[in-house]
This record gives C-alpha cells, sequence and structure tokens, in this order.
C-alpha cells in the first residue's frame, strides 16, 4: 500500500507556485499567469527507496503571509514548500518570520523553501545575491526550464517519510 502524503505550496501571489506543480505533475509550463483561486490539487506517484508514494499536492492562493492562509487548507499537511520569486524582493522580504511561523505552528512539518524564477538570474542578480543564512538550504528552481523541479519535490518526500 502506498503512503500518502499531502504537500502545500505557499508563498505571494505569482512567485509560480502552480507554474512548479504543473511542471512537476504534467511536464508542462505556460508563460500566461493563471491566478489561483482557493486551492488547486494535484496527486503523482513517486518510488522512494522502493516504497511508493502518493504525493497530494495542495497549490494554495497566494498570500503575502502564512497566517493569512486559510487554516483548513494547511490542516494535515507532511510538507510544506514555500516559494519566492528571485525577481521580486517583496516576496522574500518576511522570510525569516515566516519559517519562523511554520516552525512555531508546524513544528515537525518539514519545509522546503524555494526561489523560483532562475532562469532569470543576471551576472548582477544571481544566487550568490541570497547568501544570508536563511536561505542556506534554499532550492533554486525553474518553473520554465524544469531547473531542480524534480530534485525538490523528491527530497521533500524523503523528508516526510
Amino acid at each position: 500500500m502506498a503512503a500518502v502524503k499531502k504537500i502545500v505550496l505557499i508563498g505571494h501571489f505569482g512567485v509560480g507556485k502552480t507554474s512548479l506543480v504543473r511542471r512537476y505533475v504534467d511536464s508542462a509550463f505556460n508563460e500566461d499567469y493563471l491566478v489561483t483561486v482557493g486551492v488547486h490539487v494535484k496527486k503523482k506517484e513517486v518510488t522512494i527507496d522502493e516504497e511508493i508514494v502518493t504525493l497530494i499536492i495542495w497549490d494554495i492562493e497566494g498570500n503575502n503571509s502564512i497566517d493569512k492562509a486559510r487554516s483548513s487548507y494547511l490542516l494535515g499537511t507532511h510538507g510544506f514548500i514555500y516559494v519566492f520569486d528571485v525577481m521580486r524582493p517583496e516576496t522574500y522580504e518576511d522570510i525569516q518570520s515566516e519559517m519562523d511561523y511554520l516552525e512555531d505552528n508546524y513544528k515537525d512539518i518539514p519545509v522546503c523553501m524555494v526561489g523560483n524564477k532562475s532562469d532569470l538570474f543576471t551576472e548582477e542578480f544571481n544566487q550568490d545575491f541570497f547568501n544570508d543564512q536563511v536561505f542556506k538550504n534554499c532550492y533554486f528552481t525553474s518553473a520554465k526550464t524544469g531547473d531542480k523541479v524534480e530534485d525538490l519535490f523528491i527530497e521533500l518526500a524523503k523528508r516526510t517519510l
């Protein structure tokens, strides 16, 4: 019997949560911005160390703070993916308080922090820009190119087992 794990993507509006899910589950990308109203749920089965794991992936509407997310969406979560846009500082300027909130309220639930849209990095503005300790274990992904998207979901699936 497969283990079932609920994964919730959280973060500001327009950071690419839906694009990450579409890239991972459907191997697709769309340049058009689609606003998520409420929640979209997708499912994907993966094999981790010979164990089948069914990921139930909740893509919830964007909020500028986790505490504004509907608490009912967060119930029963086995893992969080906190997504920010590497080119929009307002999406990560309060990231330490967001991580503290998750630690205080969802103590034993693993969190993967994700800087999405890394394909937009420039010579002046790149991964080295995020040298602060809070970004130490951050994934830098691109839903557009697919770079590190699968690695992110597999790592979090492993951490939920």
